[in-house]
């Protein structure tokens, strides 16, 4: 009796097709929306219907990264799987309702969602973004974990306070542009700083670079 052939590994994701799947679909957005959002004096229902094409090309794009992902390397993470579902409910919300309200507070939910999550984690002595990023981190350790599971926890809380307080004093380009141009360095810059603790706690060398351009996202 022959033993059955192993199942293939999965692959290593590339650094530019890290920022592809992760950021593409934002991207899309964001170029859809500029290219519908009415020029000159604004109407409210131009204003909505840019957003409708927005969402709808939001969503379009995340389905597809996700799908992308599980075809190319073969499996997806959990946080990928996770906010791909609240990007299509919050965003499906948006467009049947014709309100951006629900795009907007998308963000909110999973930072809450995830903040809460690895805090509670953290606090039951469990790092819980080892399991929602799995081998992103390749040879960190539990302690490096734990850290990085606290830390991220915290921030995510803090970015959620900032998306709402964003959310309520721009407009709606104002609050998406705040989205690509403070959201996104600010991510990068918080896991750059974390990079001497990273590979005290054993980071493997080679997992360096994706650390960096691959920061846990909304």
């Amino acid at each position: 009796m022959t033993d059955a052939a192993p199942s293939p590994a999965p692959k290593k994701k590339s650094t530019w097709l890290n920022l592809v799947v992760d950021y593409g679909p934002i991207l899309l957005f964001f170029l859809v929306y500029r290219h519908f959002s009415p020029k000159g004096a604004a109407s409210s229902f131009g204003e909505v219907t840019a957003v409708i094409y927005g969402t709808m090309a939001f969503m379009v794009g995340a389905v597809a990264a996700l799908g992308f992902s599980l075809w190319k390397f073969r499996k997806v993470s959990p946080m990928l799987w996770l906010s791909t579902a609240l990007i299509v409910v919050f965003g499906g919300l948006t467009v049947l309702l014709h309100d951006q309200f629900y795009i907007q507070i998308k963000p909110t939910a999973i930072y809450v969602l995830f903040g809460l999550a690895l805090l509670g984690g953290w606090l039951k002595g469990r790092a819980l973004l080892k399991i929602l990023l799995e081998a992103a981190f390749e040879g960190l350790d539990d302690a490096g974990w734990m850290i990085l599971s606290r830390n991220w926890g915290f921030f995510f809380l803090v970015l959620a306070a900032l998306n709402e307080g964003l959310r309520h004093y721009l407009s709606f380009s104002g609050w998406l542009e705040a989205k690509l141009w403070l959201f996104l360095p600010l991510s990068f810059l918080f896991t750059f700083v974390h990079m001497p603790m990273l590979l005290r706690h054993g980071l493997a060398a080679e997992a360096e670079a994706d650390v960096v351009t691959h920061p846990p996202h909304e």
